[in-house]
C-alpha cells in the first residue's frame, strides 16, 4: 500500500457514509447490481487477463464481485482516504486476493500511460471536485481499446434532502445523466446507446425509496418520463489511429 492521501480535490465522506460503505446493503444491492449491469453493457467480451483499476475502491467491497465477473489477473485499488485503504487491505486479505493498493486522488494517478485494461469507477465521480482532470487521467492510464466502467448517481439523486443530510458531496460539480455522457464523449471515449443504462433502483428514489410502488400505491415512471437518478456506461478508449 503506497502513495499520498487526502487532497483538496476529494470530498471526504461522513461517518454514516463510511459505515454504509461496508454494509451488506451496499455490497449486495448496490455494488453487485452495478457490476452485473455493467457486464451486460459490453458489445464484445471484456479483455482477458486484464489489469483492472478500481478508482475509488473505498473499503474493498467491490473486489469480490469484480474478480467473479471479470476475472482480472491484476487488481489495483486507488482511494484518497487512508482509513478506507486499510479496510480494503483487510478485505483483500480476507478474500485471498492480491490487490495492489495506492493512496491517491483520481485527478493525479501514479500509474503509467496505457497500463490498464478495465477501469471501474463506481459512485466515486460525484465525490471529485476536479472531475475533468480525473477523467483525463482515466483516459491516460487506459490502454487503447480499454474500457471505462462508469456508474454514477446523478444530481437528481445527490441533491435531495436525505442524501444531503446523510452524506457529503461537492454540490457545485453534480451533473445530470446527459451531462455525464457529454463529459465522457468530450474526453474522447466511445459508446453507443446499447452501452448505456439508466437503472431505476429502489434505493435511488430518495423521496420514499420505492415504498409506494412496492405497496402498489403508485406505478413507476417509465424511461423518458422521469429524471434519471443513475447512469451506467461502458465506454471504450479508441484504438490507436482510430477516430475518436
Amino acid at each position: 500500500m503506497s502513495g499520498p492521501y487526502l487532497s483538496d480535490s476529494y470530498v471526504e465522506e461522513t461517518r454514516f457514509g463510511l459505515w454504509f460503505l461496508r454494509s451488506y446493503t451496499w455490497q449486495y444491492w448496490v455494488l453487485r447490481v452495478a457490476i452485473e449491469d455493467l457486464r451486460g453493457l459490453f458489445d464484445a467480451p471484456p479483455p482477458g487477463e486484464a489489469v483492472l483499476l478500481d478508482a475509488g475502491c473505498g473499503q474493498g467491497k467491490s473486489f469480490l464481485h469484480l474478480q467473479r465477473v471479470f476475472q482480472p489477473t491484476r487488481i489495483i485499488g486507488v482511494d484518497a482516504d487512508p482509513h478506507s485503504l486499510e479496510q480494503s487491505a483487510s478485505e483483500a486479505a480476507r478474500l485471498g486476493l492480491d490487490v495492489e493498493l495506492i493512496g491517491s486522488d483520481c485527478a493525479s494517478l501514479p500509474l503509467p500511460d496505457a497500463s490498464v485494461d478495465l477501469l471501474f469507477c463506481h459512485q466515486t465521480f460525484h465525490h471529485l471536485v476536479e472531475q475533468e482532470q480525473a477523467l483525463a487521467e482515466f483516459y491516460r492510464v487506459l490502454k487503447p481499446g480499454g474500457y471505462l466502467l462508469f456508474a454514477e448517481s446523478t444530481e437528481a439523486y445527490i441533491d435531495t434532502w436525505v442524501i444531503r443530510w446523510l452524506f457529503r458531496h461537492p454540490m457545485h460539480v453534480q451533473k445530470s445523466a446527459a451531462q455525464y455522457l457529454d463529459m465522457l464523449r468530450g474526453q474522447g471515449f466511445e459508446f453507443g446507446a446499447g452501452n448505456v443504462s439508466y437503472p431505476y433502483l429502489w434505493w435511488s428514489r430518495s423521496s420514499d425509496f420505492g415504498l409506494l410502488e412496492l405497496l402498489k400505491l403508485r406505478k413507476p415512471k417509465p424511461f423518458g418520463q422521469r429524471e434519471e437518478t443513475l447512469v451506467n456506461v461502458v465506454a471504450r478508449k479508441p484504438l490507436a489511429g482510430s477516430a475518436s
